[in-house]
């Protein structure tokens, strides 16, 4: 019998491969569902983790994600996303992940066992980083060993794993724990173990986000607007945030370079992009403050 829950059998496992194709796809459905529900118990946990990894980027460190296997597969994903969605500059991203990220269609298990290239792969990290190491098990030991080297330097950790008492949680700053049930298929944890990390990084790089300032009524207002379609998902963003046309919208994100923060404020009157820039620069790169201040500055010229 396993002693994790990541490698215990499915209790409704038993004939699996002769059920009806339907049949097996509702079980694993029902997997995928009752794994995502375990997130809900971790909230705490991933808030706390969105303040370490805020607190990082706002000092000038940078946020590190590391793992092996299918959960470092999930974390480079959510890593990967961070420059075009929210601006965040690829030079305070690092990805760490057991014997370098494949170019192929192939994932060897051995470097995972490799503690002592977890503690070189770790050498990246400084005191002013927050890492997150990641690990279906909490015992995978490149991660825990990437774990402990970052601590040993200063960083602060943030740990997610599926499995209670988990060494990977041990000095933890933040503990994220995704109590997932038992795999459909035995010990595959790329499945309801990987769908509850990847809503935990949806959630947790979003609140990440949110606290940075790079997120306004829903709108991803730090883009990176590198294409087409991101050009005109700036101008709508622009158009719903200052109540004007898309055409005009297109114009101001122009002028601002691709801005959409500068776009926003040049369509609510701040006088040049300088001053746009002046007015985030004072409001910590918090859009809504720096409305409200441009707004109250029109008001007392009007008054005046």
């Amino acid at each position: 019998m396993s002693r994790t829950a990541t490698e215990a059998r499915h209790g409704r496992a038993e004939g699996l491969d002769t059920l009806a194709p339907a049949e097996i796809l509702v079980l694993l459905a029902s997997g995928q569902q009752a794994a995502a529900k375990v997130v809900d118990h971790a909230i705490p946990a991933i808030a706390k983790a969105a303040d370490l990894v805020a607190a990082a980027l706002k000092s000038g460190g940078k946020v590190v994600y590391a793992g092996a296997g299918s959960a470092g597969l999930v974390a480079i994903a959510d890593a990967m996303e961070l420059p075009g969605t929210y601006g965040i500059p690829p030079e305070r991203i690092a990805i760490l992940f057991a014997g370098g990220v494949p170019t192929i269609a192939d994932l060897p298990g051995g470097p995972e066992d490799d503690a002592s290239l977890g503690e070189r792969d770790a050498d990246i990290v400084d005191a002013a980083d927050c890492i997150i190491c990641v690990s279906a098990s909490g015992s995978t030991p490149y991660t825990v060993a990437v774990a402990e080297t970052a601590k040993r330097r200063g960083a602060k950790l943030v740990a997610m794993a599926n499995n209670a008492g988990a060494k990977l949680f041990e000095g933890a700053d933040a503990a994220i724990l995704l109590e997932t049930p038992p795999e459909v298929v035995a010990g595959s944890t790329r499945m309801g173990a990987a769908t509850a990390q990847k809503i935990a990084f949806n959630m947790l790089s979003t609140l990440t986000a949110v606290k940075l300032g790079h997120v306004h009524d829903g709108h991803m207002v730090n883009l990176r607007a590198d294409n087409g379609k991101l050009r005109a998902r700036a101008a709508r963003i622009v158009a719903d945030i200052a109540g004007i046309g898309f055409d005009a919208a297109q114009i101001w994100v122009e002028a601002a370079e691709g801005s959409v923060k500068v776009a926003v404020l040049l369509a609510a009157g701040a006088i040049d992009v300088e001053a746009a820039k002046s007015l985030l620069a004072r409001s910590d790169d918090m859009l809504r403050v720096a409305l409200a201040e441009l707004q109250a500055s029109k008001s007392s010229m009007k008054r005046a």
